[in-house]
């Protein structure tokens, strides 16, 4: 069994931005904040690494 850590940093951190970005379109653009949903939950599957 491979138990080899990889380091998911940089993946937190497009989540962290793709969060804001979700944020700011729910307060500016709320019918368009739909369009950060994949980036922001991609980011967090490979943040956990569940892939």
């Amino acid at each position: 069994m491979n138990t080899k850590s990889k380091s998911t940093g940089k993946y937190w951190l497009y989540f962290l931005v793709s969060f804001a970005a979700l944020v700011v379109f729910l307060i500016f653009l709320p019918e368009w904040f739909w369009v950060t949903l994949p980036f922001l939950f991609t980011s967090l599957v490979y943040a956990f690494d569940w892939i």
